[in-house]
C-alpha cells in the first residue's frame, strides 16, 4: 500500500487529472519558444559595410548603373564572389569596377574595416538584436553568447528552484516561476543595451527551469503510475507544437522586441490560473503537513466524482498507506549515492553521457537554423551543460565550415555508444531501491560488495530512532520522473 493506491481511491486518472495535466502542459507551448527564441530575435540579416558619409555627393547618373551595382565601387565581393563582403570596404571608391569588362587587379586594392558601421537588409527581419547592436564581424561571438548566458540561467535555475521546491513545495515555486518569466521576459523586450538584455535572459532562463522541473514534478505526483508514460508523451507534444508556433510568430512579427513580448506575456495568464493548482499531497505528507494533504485529496475526490471517499479517507488511513514512504524520507541522499555502488555507477555515467551529448547535439543544430534552412536533477544538470557548450561550438565554422556539424554528429554517436551499456527495462518492473539495481543488473548484492571492501558505514545512516539503510531509495518514481522530464526538455 502506498500513495499510488490513494490516487486510485480518489478517482485514479479522473476529471481532475485531465484538467491538471492540460493546464500545466499549456505553458509548454511557449517553453520551446524560450529555448529557441535566439534563432529569431538574434537572426543575422544580410548586411555590408555602411558607405562613407560623403558617398551621396557622387553623381550616380553619370555612371549609368543601378544603385545595387553602384555599391560595388565601395564594397568588395567576398571569397565566393557571389555577394558583397560583410566586414570590409574599399579605402577609396573604385570607379573602374563599374566599367563593363574591367581588368582591375582586385587583390591589390586596399580595404578597411567597417568604420561607419553596417547597413542591414530588411527583407527577412525588420529588426533583430544583431542589427540593433551590430553583433557582426568581430562582435559575432556575442550573438552566440546570448544563448550560452540563457542556458547558464537554465542551469542555475535547475539547481536553485530544484532545492526550493523541496523546501517550499512544487506549487509555490511553479507559481513564482510563471510570474518571474512574465515580468523579466517582457522586460527583455525593453532592454536598452546588450548587457541588460543578457541579464534579463539569464533570469528568464532560471524561471524556465523552475517551470519545467516543478511542472513535471507536480504533474507526475498527481498521476497514477500506469498513466505516467502516456502523460509524459502527450505533454511532449505541447513542446513540439510550440516550435511550430514560434516559427509562425517569427514569420508574422519579424521584429525581435515584439516577438520577445508575445512569447513572454502569456505567462501572466498562466500565473493567474495557476492558483487553482493543488499542491502535491505526497510532498505535504513527507513534510509533516498531513492535514493539508488530506484536504487536497478530498478536493480531488470531489472533482473526480468520488464524494463518498471523503468520509472514508482520514489521517489514520493516509498515514497507513504512506508509512513506508514516510520512513524512507528520513534518510538523506546525495549525488554520491548515484556513483557509490557498481550498478548505479554504470547507469549514472551512461545517463550523464547520453543527456549531455543529446542536449549538446540538439541545441547545437537547433541554434543554427539559418544555416540549415529552417537523479532527474543530476542528469538534467549535465544536459544543461551540454546546451551551454553547444552555441560556442558554432564559432568553429571560422576554422572549418563543416567542423561544428562534425562535432555535434560525433557527440550523438558517442551518446548512442553509451546507451548500449544501459540495462533493458522493457516489460520489466522497475527497481524500488539501489539494492534492487545492484542485484538485478550488476550481478552482485550489496552484501557481497561490502565483503569486497565497500564500507558498511557508507551504506547506513542513523536516523529517526534506528539504523536505516540508505539503499532503500524509492527509485521507481524517480526513474519515471526522469523519463517524463527528458520528454519535456
Amino acid at each position: 500500500m502506498g500513495f499510488a493506491d490513494l490516487l486510485e481511491e480518489v478517482g485514479g486518472f479522473g476529471r481532475y487529472q485531465w484538467l491538471h495535466v492540460t493546464l500545466i502542459s499549456l505553458p509548454g507551448l511557449l517553453m520551446a519558444s524560450q529555448n529557441l527564441l535566439n534563432n529569431f530575435v538574434s537572426g543575422i540579416p544580410g548586411h555590408h559595410c555602411s558607405l562613407p558619409a560623403n558617398h551621396s555627393h557622387y553623381n550616380l547618373s553619370q555612371y549609368q548603373v543601378e544603385e545595387k551595382e553602384f555599391i560595388k565601387a565601395f564594397i568588395p565581393m567576398d571569397s565566393s564572389g557571389t555577394r558583397l563582403d560583410r566586414c570590409k570596404r574599399y579605402v577609396e571608391p573604385q570607379w573602374q569596377l563599374l566599367v563593363p569588362n574591367n581588368t582591375a587587379n582586385l587583390s591589390q586594392l586596399q580595404t578597411e574595416e567597417c568604420l561607419d558601421g553596417w547597413t542591414f537588409e530588411k527583407s527577412e527581419f525588420f529588426a533583430t538584436t544583431v542589427s540593433e547592436w551590430q553583433l557582426v564581424c568581430s562582435l559575432r561571438p556575442l550573438k552566440q553568447m546570448i544563448q550560452t548566458i540563457y542556458m547558464g540561467g537554465v542551469l542555475t535555475g535547475a539547481i536553485v528552484f530544484g532545492g526550493l521546491s523541496d523546501r517550499f513545495g512544487r506549487r509555490s515555486v511553479l507559481i513564482w516561476s510563471y510570474l518571474q518569466l512574465g515580468i523579466l521576459g517582457s522586460s527583455s523586450a525593453l532592454s536598452p543595451s546588450y548587457t541588460a538584455y543578457c541579464i534579463f535572459r539569464f533570469l528568464s532562463g532560471m524561471a524556465v527551469s523552475g517551470i519545467i522541473l516543478n511542472g513535471v514534478s507536480l504533474k507526475v505526483e498527481w498521476i497514477p503510475t500506469k498513466e505516467r508514460t502516456l502523460v509524459g508523451t502527450l505533454s511532449s507534444f505541447f513542446f513540439t507544437f510550440g516550435q511550430m508556433v514560434l516559427a509562425g510568430l517569427a514569420f508574422w512579427l519579424r521584429d525581435w522586441r515584439k516577438l520577445q513580448l508575445v512569447a513572454c506575456a502569456p505567462m501572466f495568464l498562466f500565473f493567474t490560473y495557476s492558483w487553482w493548482y493543488v499542491e502535491s499531497a505526497r510532498w505535504l505528507v513527507l513534510n509533516r503537513r498531513s492535514e493539508e494533504a488530506l484536504k487536497s485529496l478530498h478536493r480531488v475526490a470531489r472533482i473526480n466524482g468520488k464524494p463518498e471517499v471523503v468520509d472514508k479517507l482520514t489521517l489514520e488511513v493516509l498515514h497507513s498507506h504512506m508509512s513506508k514512504e514516510i520512513e524512507s524520507s528520513r534518510s538523506k541522499f546525495t549525488a554520491y549515492d548515484l556513483l557509490r555502488t557498481r550498478g548505479m555507477r554504470r547507469i549514472s555515467i551512461c545517463l550523464v553521457a547520453v543527456w549531455f551529448s543529446t542536449s549538446f547535439a540538439y541545441y547545437g543544430l537547433a541554434m543554427d537554423l539559418q544555416k540549415f534552412g529552417t537523479g532527474m536533477g543530476f542528469v538534467s544538470t549535465m544536459a544543461r551543460l551540454g546546451s551551454m557548450a553547444a552555441p560556442a561550438v558554432l564559432m568553429l565554422d571560422e576554422v572549418f565550415p563543416a567542423l561544428p556539424s562534425m562535432v555535434y554528429g560525433g557527440s550523438a554517436v558517442l551518446a548512442g555508444c553509451f546507451a548500449c551499456f544501459l540495462p533493458e527495462t522493457l516489460n520489466m518492473p522497475l527497481p524500488d531501491t539501489i539494492e534492487d539495481v545492484e542485484e538485478r543488473w550488476s550481478g552482485t548484492s550489496l552484501t557481497r560488495q561490502v565483503a569486497e571492501g565497500v564500507s558498511l558505514k557508507e551504506g547506513m545512516d542513523f536516523g529517526g530512532g534506528g539504523l536505516v539503510s540508505t539503499e532503500d531509495r524509492p527509485l521507481k518514481e524517480l526513474k519515471e520522473a526522469e523519463e517524463t522530464g527528458l520528454n519535456a526538455l
